[in-house]
């Protein structure tokens, strides 16, 4: 819970404590958080064993801990293998990194992606969209005055 809590941070906080309640209520403050979270903790484990009782025998592996999604995923992947879903083959087809260069050099201009044709390999997916060539409609919008090589100038403070 205070994972992140230095011994500095910690020194602090007790001078605050010692400062703002004095040494004589100190003492008597750290009994009465220590008993409210105590209490708090017996309540809930009761809770806990409430409703495991409630689910019935079934349920008897039931961890409060699974209705986390991470730990609900991270505990299905584990049971299963993660093979059975074919999770290895979408990591090995999806390679970000190329993915992400492919649309830097588009945006920058030093070369255009290759399209590619659903015939061209069996299972390939459909043509990529060509990012430097404009809309129809873009097109269609631009200002009368404007050639089609020329880009209208770009003004930081209206967008």
């Amino acid at each position: 819970m205070f994972s992140d809590i230095g011994g500095l941070e910690l020194l602090t906080l007790a001078v605050l404590a010692v400062l703002i309640f004095g040494p004589d209520k100190l003492p008597k403050l750290i009994q009465d958080v220590t008993r409210t979270i105590r209490k708090i903790r017996e309540f809930s484990d009761s809770a806990k064993q409430d409703i495991r009782s409630e689910l019935g025998p079934e349920f008897k592996d039931f961890e409060f801990e699974d209705l986390n999604p991470k730990n609900f995923v991270r505990k299905q992947l584990a049971e299963h293998g993660g093979d059975d879903l074919g999770l290895k083959e979408i990591r090995e087809s999806f390679d970000l990194r190329e993915e992400l260069q492919e649309v830097t050099d588009v945006v920058n201009g030093k070369a255009r992606p290759a399209v590619r044709t659903p015939t061209d390999e069996p299972g390939a997916e459909a043509p990529k969209a060509d990012l430097t060539k404009k809309p129809e409609t873009a097109r269609a919008t631009a200002p009368a005055n404007l050639r089609k090589e020329e880009r209208p100038v770009f003004d930081p403070d209206t967008t």
